[in-house]
């Protein structure tokens, strides 16, 4: 009997074009409340079909979280997309009765900057990855970053290793070691197609393109240019917009949310001392236990009297529980998502400055 052969890694996803549109229609209709819903589709060899979407339902669900010792999560408010199996199940049994695509490859979520390495995206995908496919995908739109005119479409699962310990919540610093996971480890992004039918296509290659004007007559001067009717329409009009240095609004509020991502980050951090100051006083205090309680044995033995227990520190002495560092890895993997973003912010705002400072005359400085 031959072998059943081994499913191919997904390799990239592939999203219809009508599929997008529903997306950002409703993450902007619900901006800036968080918006989830189901994907479906099929799964082909490498590649992931999404062919059609629909939206969760908000349902208000008392936050709760993996860990018993995970900090509050600011993301619970959010809709969690396990919340709604049932809604979901029964939203597939239809698109079946009705012979449309009805596999579930994931869920979508809005984000806004870049915001979505958060505890609650993590224990909706380990969700869909554990109980409904391994196969499944968390498609994340940007609704800010989309309205600067660039779609910001992004597809992610989360790494094997990163289930594995996220499975039997192993996230302290010994686990850690062991298993070599980092922050850059916690996500698998894939890269994402947009695809539209043939019909659509060969309507968009047959769309007429504007038919191009006689050549253009260059002005005697600029009084006559300006003062001309299509002064604002003319491409020979100056413009000085495209120099202006002002600060992007967006990059600074991603500034103000990096600000925010390293404060937390090193209030984790701070956390992790605190219990490493503790437990170094706890782990002193047994160390003396135990060290007067052999020089009480040994004058004991020499006595011929019954030695005392030498274990007993361990009911009069409670080392403190380790943190999960969980929290730590979201936050270094959300401060390098926020400083990737500022990096593509300022590429344009630099150049701009270079060719600034390549024409002023001496003694002259920018304003």
């Amino acid at each position: 009997m031959a072998e059943t052969e081994a499913p191919l890694a997904l390799a990239a996803v592939k999203v219809e074009a009508l599929v997008v549109l529903k997306i950002i229609k409703h993450c902007s209709q619900t901006f800036p409340t968080t918006a989830t819903g189901s994907i479906v589709g099929m799964d082909v060899d490498s590649t992931l079909e999404i062919t059609n979407s629909f939206p969760f339902p908000v349902v208000e669900l008392p936050a709760e979280s993996h860990f018993d010792n995970a900090a509050p999560n600011p993301a619970a408010a959010a809709p969690r997309a396990k919340g709604n199996t049932a809604y979901q199940t029964e939203m597939i049994r239809m698109l079946r009765e009705v012979n449309v695509d009805a596999n579930n490859v994931g869920w979508y979520t809005s984000a806004n900057m870049g915001n979505f390495v958060n505890m609650n995206v993590i224990e909706n995908q380990f969700f869909y990855q554990k109980e409904m496919n391994e196969r499944t995908v968390a498609l994340v739109h940007d609704v800010s970053r989309s309205a600067q005119g660039s779609l910001s479409l992004r597809a992610f699962r989360l790494s094997e290793k990163f289930m594995a310990a996220f499975r039997e919540n192993k996230f302290n610093a010994e686990e850690l070691q062991k298993s070599n996971i980092r922050h850059q480890d916690i996500f698998d992004e894939l890269p994402v197609e947009i695809h539209n039918s043939h019909l659509i296509t060969s309507f968009l290659h047959q769309l007429q393109t504007p038919s191009t004007s006689g050549p253009t007559d260059l002005p005697p001067s600029l009084s006559a240019l300006e003062s001309s009717p299509f002064a604002k329409s003319s491409i020979l009009t100056p413009n000085f917009e495209n120099l202006s240095l002002s600060i992007d609004p967006f990059l600074e509020k991603n500034c103000d949310l990096l600000l925010d991502s390293i404060e937390a980050h090193n209030t984790e951090t701070n956390n992790f001392q605190y219990y490493q100051r503790v437990l170094g006083r706890e782990q002193q205090k047994i160390n003396n236990w135990k060290q007067k309680r052999s020089q009480e044995n040994t004058t004991r033995a020499a006595l011929k009297q019954p030695l005392l227990p030498e274990d007993e520190w361990q009911r009069l002495f409670k080392l403190p529980t380790e943190p999960s560092r969980l929290e730590s890895m979201l936050n270094t993997r959300q401060v390098e998502q926020y400083a990737r973003q500022v990096d593509s912010f300022v590429s344009s705002t630099t150049g701009k400055m270079f060719a600034v400072k390549g024409n002023l005359l001496p003694g002259e400085t920018a304003k």
